[in-house]
């Protein structure tokens, strides 16, 4: 795990001193997704847990504990998160925090994308032991949306009566997925995107080529953009944008052909952003994702109108819920690509 903070993470850090004196018992550090904000809260987790921090509240890194939550094996210190974060450490490596070291052996079961019931009542031994030299016990939950309704009901009982010497740092990529009463019993805590300039500058130290149009396809988000830039998905993005830029049915249907066995939340997430393009075009002359392709844009904007546009936001926005399974990948993406079309009359 990295000791350091991002470079646009110092000023939040400082801010974040003036709690110390009075911590809470939850905090929940929300965000847009891949910025870091798994790290930071590993990071003042570790500073909490370390015996001799700096005088800047950074953890010292030599201590026996810092030792031991360099390797996830700190006895005050508990990660709650998807299987298929434990699988891979898939999101991770996105948000900036490292992989699991202890990889499970195959399975022919898909990993579950959701925080079960179970992962919240395995903290109740956790909780009911004492902690390590008289200190604290921190519990990491991440992301937080993906609670489902069982466990975010059994989080909520222990937030409203926390354990004694307990600090819960939640993370969230969308507060509007919480639920209100987890909310109102977290302090909350808002990480910022950076600026562009520090965020092309880090990219562009660890060696991202075409760092500006990474960053922008990714809105900005800087571990998100790197993340893309490591994986293997720049030909897949490009075939859909190209189908994208000069929608018709002919296109539609090749590209479902050629696109089936890719993943379709991602196709999703692409179409999104595209459609936010062309929507903030055409009403504020702006792009935010796909700047490369400005003139093939600037002419969808003209002909489509706001309140198609508005419906197939919707739509897309619906699709995404359902993405993960769809029951045959490529008529899921014919009929998407089908209605995307229909937005342009020839």
């Amino acid at each position: 795990m990295s000791s350091t903070l991002f470079s646009w993470q110092h000023a939040p850090w400082q801010q974040l001193q003036q709690l110390r004196g009075r911590m809470p018992h939850a905090i929940l550090f929300h965000g847009p997704e891949g910025i870091g904000k798994t790290a930071f809260a590993e990071h003042l987790a570790q500073s909490l847990l370390c015996q001799a921090p700096t005088a800047d509240g950074h953890a010292c890194g030599q201590c026996d504990p810092c030792g031991w939550f360099s390797q996830y094996s700190h006895p005050d210190y508990r990660r709650v998160r998807p299987e298929v974060l434990e699988e891979d450490g898939a999101g991770e490596a996105e948000e900036g925090a490292e992989p699991n070291e202890g990889k499970k052996g195959k399975s022919t079961k898909a990993p579950s994308k959701e925080i079960k019931i179970d992962q919240i009542r395995a903290l109740a031994d956790f909780m009911n032991v004492s902690t390590h030299r008289q200190g604290m016990r921190i519990v990491l939950l991440y992301p937080a949306e993906a609670l489902n309704t069982a466990a975010a009901n059994a989080l909520l009982k222990t937030l409203e009566e926390p354990p004694p010497a307990t600090l819960f740092l939640l993370v969230s990529n969308n507060l509007d997925r919480l639920l209100p009463t987890i909310l109102s019993r977290c302090r909350k805590f808002a990480l910022a995107m950076p600026l562009q300039e520090e965020a092309l500058a880090w990219l562009k130290a660890q060696g991202v080529d075409d760092a500006d149009v990474w960053l922008s396809e990714q809105g900005g988000a800087p571990l998100a953009a790197l993340a893309s830039a490591q994986g293997d998905t720049r030909e897949t993005m490009d075939e859909l944008l190209r189908v994208l830029a000069k929608p018709g049915v002919e296109g539609a249907l090749k590209a479902a052909e050629k696109l089936q066995k890719a993943p379709v939340a991602d196709l999703v997430a692409w179409l999104q952003r595209w459609l936010y393009d062309v929507f903030s075009l055409k009403l504020s002359g702006r792009i935010r994702y796909y700047p490369r392709y400005r003139k093939e844009l600037a002419a969808l904007a003209q002909i489509a109108d706001v309140a198609g546009l508005l419906r197939a936001l919707k739509a897309v926005n619906e699709r995404r819920a359902i993405a993960d399974h769809p029951l045959s990948a490529k008529l899921f993406i014919e009929d998407m690509l089908l209605e995307y079309a229909s937005l342009f009359p020839n």
